[in-house]
């Protein structure tokens, strides 16, 4: 059986589409059909049932699938290390929210780049989780971060970390509440103080209204920024109150410049997922990164 045929039908079956396993291996989308149709005459079985959007494998072909992939991702790991004594300069393409890589991912990684010239080159794009695994399937980036784990075969995810979001406000606001106010009166307590938030839909206010104080979140807000940095900055600066991640704030509360408005007994928790193409996770320098990355969330827990 020829490999390059297994290769194919591999691909299509993580990818669920024969249009994105064409651009994962180069090729067009009627090779891609003809190198399945072939597989296919030569097994004498379908392999795939075509839909309106994409293909779902038969039983043959997830039978087919999880015999071959292991051996050939096993292969690709041999080609891609190749033989040398020292391994290729490689370059490791990286996507996630742009303040969890700025603060967290990159300082974690910047180790791969070598003191005595680099191992890995690093290349980093921002994006929200729906772009960045959007980004990771299409093959623009070898490895994603996001807050959501993704759905079907082509992608493959893991348990990063928790972050933790507190109730923050600048002195000046929190100063105008008595000890105590804001956990015996809620979200009423908090009416007339300005929301900053990330977005017009107030993503971060909602889901500590919602789960905190089990109440609808503010109607509006009084500051969006599209950078949670920009909102710490303006929080600090006296605009109002903002949901923000501990790991972002918690130099600016010790320096005295927000207050943690309330400290419920559960705080709302986001997580990260750390996500790779499947197939590609033994590849050395997307597995180093990986490594790295879950020895550093060892330390931000």
């Amino acid at each position: 059986m020829d490999l390059a045929l297994l290769r194919t039908f591999v691909t299509v079956h993580r990818a669920g589409s024969f249009t994105r396993a064409a651009a994962l291996l180069g090729l067009s989308q009627p090779a891609v059909t003809s190198q399945i149709r072939t597989l296919e005459r030569q097994l004498g079985r379908p392999l795939f049932l075509r839909k309106a959007r994409g293909v779902t494998p038969t039983s043959v072909g997830d039978e087919l699938a999880h015999r071959a992939a292991p051996h050939l991702d096993a292969l690709v790991e041999i080609a891609e290390g190749g033989l040398e004594v020292e391994a290729p300069l490689r370059t490791l393409h990286l996507a996630g929210p742009p303040e969890f890589m700025a603060e967290r991912v990159l300082p974690a990684l910047v180790g791969m780049t070598g003191t005595e010239g680099p191992t890995v080159r690093l290349r980093t794009s921002f994006g929200s989780t729906d772009d960045v695994l959007e980004g990771l399937a299409a093959g623009h980036h070898d490895l994603a971060v996001a807050t959501r784990r993704p759905r079907g075969t082509l992608l493959s995810a893991g348990t990063l970390c928790d972050e933790e979001h507190l109730l923050v406000a600048g002195a000046r606001w929190a100063g105008r509440f008595a000890p105590g106010a804001v956990r015996r009166g809620g979200a009423e307590a908090l009416a007339k103080v300005p929301v900053v938030d990330v977005h017009e839909s107030l993503p971060f206010a909602r889901r500590y209204w919602t789960t905190v104080f089990e109440a609808p979140p503010p109607e509006h807000a009084a500051l969006v920024a599209p950078d949670l940095r920009a909102v710490l900055s303006c929080v600090v600066s006296g605009a109002g109150l903002a949901v923000l991640p501990r790991y972002l704030c918690e130099d600016a509360l010790l320096r005295g410049e927000l207050v943690t408005l309330l400290e419920p007994p559960v705080p709302p928790l986001r997580t990260y997922f750390v996500a790779v193409r499947a197939g590609t996770q033994a590849l050395p320098h997307i597995a180093t990164a990986h490594e790295w990355l879950l020895r550093a969330a060892v330390a931000w827990g």
